[in-house]
């Protein structure tokens, strides 16, 4: 096997065992596409200490920020999880292609010494020679043709061999294009999922100096924050003009966000014991024979945006200006989402976050 040979297949196979380390499950490289800018100093800020008179609500902000902080983190390590996927599979077909363009060259080159054999066998003879030494020129004229054929046999196969050489290396420039961009991707995971880990311990932590009054006076301080938030937006009048009906995927999508109630929130999971935000929206609507992109800022770049008044079950509402959050609406106001670590699957007050905008995945 010649040494050009050599070295493809050995890429091809090497680009196929590496892809299938770096996609392996569990492995340490997760996470998202672009990272979102640090917060001022990289690092969370120091949380305040509880102690006689700290102000409760000020924590609940804080903690507020830090799982915002989290999911913005969360839709960057699944936005470049997704690449990473794409990416593999790119290069998977790129190595596949190398090993059969490798295998139609070996055949090439066989054809070649074939023909270069007979002509060995002829002694190398011109086609001029040939007629004057034969013996019976009539016969040789009437080979001519033949000649002329084999001749032109030959280029072409020359040609052939050229033109699967040329491609075999555009494959390889391909696969190492991918290659570089996997492992850019790879960092950005890295990065993004140190972010998600760093907000979510420092929230943590905070929560762990409560003692155990302070800590139900803050989940009474939640409920009043979300309730205050979800009686001012239906103040507005809004559901007076809310009546469309869902549509037979939306039904499919909002009974599978249903049979999810109660499940823990993980950040990147996708489901079936834990989801995130958009892993649950995300899987919803795949349950509905509808794929959607998996994070809540694809979503609401790429899905058909729909005015709140029009919103029917089934819907997807985008919460914050960053778009860092996603729930399903369900009807009469309320919708089902995976809200942050350390809570579960569950209902609530459509209004009780900052709405960005509605985005319909069936429209």
């Amino acid at each position: 096997m010649g040494s050009g040979k050599r070295g493809l297949l050995t890429a091809a196979l090497t680009v196929v065992c590496a892809v299938t380390v770096l996609s392996a499950p569990g492995t340490a490289f997760a996470a998202p596409a672009p990272t979102p800018a640090p917060t001022a100093g990289g690092t969370p800020s120091p949380s305040p200490t509880p102690g006689p008179g700290k102000d409760l609500e000020q924590v609940r902000e804080k903690l507020d920020k830090l799982y915002h902080d989290a999911a913005v983190a969360t839709d960057a390590y699944n936005a470049a999880e997704e690449k990473s996927k794409k990416q593999s599979a790119e290069i998977v077909e790129l190595a596949k292609k190398i090993v059969q363009g490798q295998k139609r060259l070996t055949k090439l080159k066989d054809q070649a010494g074939a023909a270069a054999r007979d002509q060995y066998r002829t002694g190398g003879l011109s086609s001029t020679a040939q007629f004057l030494l034969s013996d019976d020129p009539g016969r040789f004229l009437d080979g001519a043709g033949r000649v002329l054929q084999g001749q032109q046999a030959a280029k072409k196969l020359i040609d052939e061999v050229a033109r699967t050489q040329k491609e075999l290396q555009q494959y390889a420039d391909d696969a190492s294009a991918q290659w570089k961009k996997l492992e850019t991707n790879r960092k950005a995971k890295a990065a993004a999922k140190k972010k998600i880990e760093e907000q979510i311990d420092a929230a943590e932590k905070l929560e762990s100096r409560l003692e155990k009054k302070e800590k139900e006076r803050l989940a009474q301080l939640e409920r009043e924050a979300a309730e205050k938030a979800q009686t001012a937006w239906l103040d507005t009048g809004v559901l007076d003009d809310i009546d469309a009906k869902a549509s037979a995927r939306g039904k499919k999508a909002v009974k599978y966000a249903s049979a999810q109630l109660g499940k823990p929130y993980v950040w990147g999971a996708e489901g079936p014991d834990s989801f995130d935000c958009s892993g649950l929206t995300s899987q919803a609507w795949a349950s509905a024979g509808r794929p959607v992109p998996r994070t809540s800022q694809e979503q609401w770049k790429q899905l058909k945006h729909v005015d709140i008044k029009d919103m029917r079950p089934g819907d997807l509402i985008i919460y914050f200006g960053d778009a860092s959050h996603v729930a399903m609406y369900v009807g009469d106001g309320a919708i089902i989402h995976a809200p942050r670590p350390g809570r579960s699957v569950t209902i609530a007050g459509a209004g009780s976050m900052p709405i960005l905008g509605v985005v319909r995945p069936d429209a």
